[in-house]
């Protein structure tokens, strides 16, 4: 039961009464905690307001809660543009090519676009139409933005026997395949149930002269590679084969894996320098020794997953090897390998509905691109199950279920600059994937030719690709996305215990209008129920550039524990052809002032009278508890009140205390003691 004080000039301490020769002095104790400046350091106008700023969007998504000040330059999630200091904007236009009004069937109908590869300084795409259909080779009229599969005539591209256009199997790979003497060859591998081989043809252009039907060899392959001025194939069941001339096929080394565990193949250098043939499997990477036709195992091994090594390839000077979301940099030096985790997955992941496994790889000359599928799900298995923990439901070791619904998920094409990812696109229809993508500068006649190719829902898209690094303010001609949305992590000062007030946010932008317009909302302690704060345009802030200012709770402020910001992006869908470029809000920066403090914390100082018997206690037995208070390990019980629900009742500690006392028996004497909550 809480102790009482009922009495005038008197405290309990510790359950025991003492009487005061004065009031008792109360002060608030508690030390308020010092200013904290997060991001920009110049931001320091305030004497007790904090501040963090976030203008730096460079470090990329994956952070969920922030680290105090360390991730102040990374984002959850979003599909604007992260690479500028000082600069959120859209994201780049992917544009949809016309497909459907020239041989393609309802989106969706088919297996997806199996290839898309430059040929001759034209873009050709394989479709590969339902299993029980042979795939359909286009090829794509940039001037006329038209796919012609060859089995109408065209005036533009001319007309040629459908027959040339298909090939027997569903395509898995595609090659130009060049040689030595300048021959070039345009190869397609295809693999199903339906059998397997390779088909290859000279095809100069598609203008009506100088045709060359397509030829077929029924030789096992489901992947292609060029090396050592030959052409390379390997099986489904591992056995690779070389050709100097497509056609004629020399069996050579096979690999020590079962039936379908290859994934890919592609050419990087060995330990020496010098450039090999490696293959991708799930397992992990094999390389190649051409000296004795045999596969040698490399150090990038790993337990089973169904789609490991989907997309391996090089990029500047090292392997970059997907196994489901994760990204592993393997760089083969001469005396030792290095192995990075480099993937979206590497510190908090993605969000739900965009994870999924990395299937594709592009490098372009500014980052590595990979297709992240969504409609493929990593499972939770039991813990015996592994080395199969990521293996589907059906498969080798499935005993797990999906971590998302396969159905649900938004595919999404992402890329990654040495520093962070980037969401470059995501699909706007869930349960679909990605199926091909290819980085190429064909139709060099064209202005603004370095593109992006990637197929979708049976449609093939590009987008244009900056060569090199840009400044968003100084570039008129790149094309923007209509809508974007940017993700803050969740930030709480890195320090859950103390109690925040939000004041103000401040969101500096330019180049705004009625149409061109950021939308700013805040989240609060973990629940991802968004209030809208501000709507920056020209017409809010007066002007095309400038600083939007939200006052949180009134002036009164918005308490948290923990807060996040949204942005919402928006243009202009209204396109024409003078103003469908450099049409895009710009963040400059966007800054949170708040405060933090500390629970009220009470120091009190009493001066007690131990000159006479209190309470049926002596002067020595009062002097004896006060010096067991003064010494107790744990806290101390303290009131001067009468308040029975001990509301006003202190736990505290005896910081200090001075005294006078009398010599020999004589006990009495008087007692200033301090005493302080923790």
């Amino acid at each position: 039961m809480a102790a009482t004080v009922t009495d005038l000039n008197e405290i309990s301490l510790n359950g025991v009464f003492y009487p005061t020769t004065r009031p008792v002095q109360s002060v608030l104790a508690s030390i308020y905690p010092s200013k904290v400046v997060i991001g920009d350091t110049s931001k320091d106008s305030q004497t007790r307001t904090s501040i963090i700023a976030w203008s730096d969007w460079r470090g990329g998504v994956g952070i969920d809660r922030m680290e105090s000040g360390g991730d102040v330059n990374r984002a959850w999630w979003s599909d604007c543009q992260l690479r500028y200091k000082n600069h959120l904007v859209l994201g780049n236009l992917a544009n949809q090519t016309d497909t459907i009004a020239h041989g393609l069937v309802t989106a969706g109908a088919g297996t997806g676009i199996a290839a898309i590869i430059e040929f001759n300084d034209l873009i050709y795409a394989v479709w590969n139409g339902s299993v029980s259909e042979n795939p359909l080779i286009y090829v794509y009229n940039n001037a006329s933005n038209y796919w012609w599969d060859g089995r109408s005539e065209d005036a533009t591209i001319g007309a040629h026997a459908s027959d040339s256009f298909t090939v027997p199997d569903q395509v898995t790979d595609a090659l130009n395949f060049t040689k030595s003497d300048g021959t070039n060859y345009l190869v397609l591998a295809h693999y199903d149930s339906g059998g397997s081989g390779y088909s290859y043809a000279t095809v100069p252009s598609y203008d009506g002269s100088n045709n060359t039907d397509w030829a077929h060899d029924a030789k096992d392959t489901k992947y292609l590679a060029q090396w050592d001025d030959r052409l390379w194939g390997i099986s489904n069941a591992g056995q690779l084969w070389y050709s100097f001339t497509p056609g004629a096929e020399t069996p050579d080394a096979q690999l020590p894996l079962p039936t379908g565990y290859c994934t890919g193949m592609f050419v990087a250098r060995d330990a020496g320098g010098e450039p090999i043939l490696y293959v991708s499997t799930k397992q992990g990477l094999y390389a190649h020794d051409a000296a004795n036709a045999r596969f040698v195992k490399t150090e990038v091994e790993f337990p089973f997953h169904p789609h490991a090594g989907k997309g391996a390839g090089r990029w500047r000077d090292s392997i970059y090897f997907p196994s489901g979301l994760g990204l592993y940099r393997y760089v083969n030096g001469a005396n030792a390998a290095v192995l990075t985790v480099v993937g979206p997955d590497r510190d908090d992941g993605l969000p739900e509905s965009n994870r999924g496994t990395i299937m594709l790889a592009e490098g372009t000359h500014n980052e590595l691109l990979v297709g992240v599928d969504a409609t493929t799900a990593p499972n939770i298995t039991s813990s015996d199950s592994i080395p199969y923990q990521w293996s589907a439901a059906t498969g080798i070791g499935g005993l797990g279920s999906t971590v998302i619904d396969p159905g649900t998920g938004y595919s999404s094409i992402l890329g990654y600059n040495e520093l962070g990812w980037e969401a470059k696109w995501v699909a706007d229809t869930a349960g679909r994937r990605i199926d091909a993508m290819h980085v190429s500068n064909a139709y060099s006649n064209v202005n603004e030719n370095y593109r992006l190719w990637f197929g979708y829902d049976d449609y093939v898209y590009y987008m244009k690709l900056p060569v090199d690094i840009i400044n968003p303010s100084r570039v008129t001609e790149f094309e923007y996305a209509e809508s974007g949305v940017h993700e803050t992590p969740w930030f709480n000062a890195g320090q859950s215990e103390v109690d925040k007030l939000a004041l103000r946010l401040k969101t500096e932008v330019q180049d705004v209008s009625s149409t061109e317009r950021v939308t700013v909302s805040y989240a609060t302690d973990y629940s991802e129920s968004y209030t809208e704060a501000s709507v920056v345009t020209s017409t809010s802030i007066g002007a095309t550039a400038g600083i939007d200012t939200y006052t949180f709770g009134s002036s009164a402020g918005t308490a948290f524990r923990a807060i996040k910001f949204k942005l919402n992006l928006v243009r202009t869908t209204t396109i024409t052809t003078a103003n469908y470029k450099k049409k895009t809000p710009d963040v400059i920066s966007l800054t949170l002032e708040w405060r933090k403090k500390l629970p009220a914390k009470w120091g009190h100082q009493v001066n007690v009278d131990l000159n006479k018997e209190y309470k049926g206690k002596t002067p020595q037995e009062l002097r004896s508890a006060l010096l067991t208070a003064i010494e107790n390990t744990t806290l101390n019980e303290f009131t001067f009140r009468d308040d029975s629900g001990g509301t006003r009742n202190f736990y505290v500690d005896v910081v200090s205390a001075t005294g006078l006392e009398y010599s020999g028996h004589d006990e009495r004497g008087m007692a200033t003691i301090s005493m302080v909550e923790p």
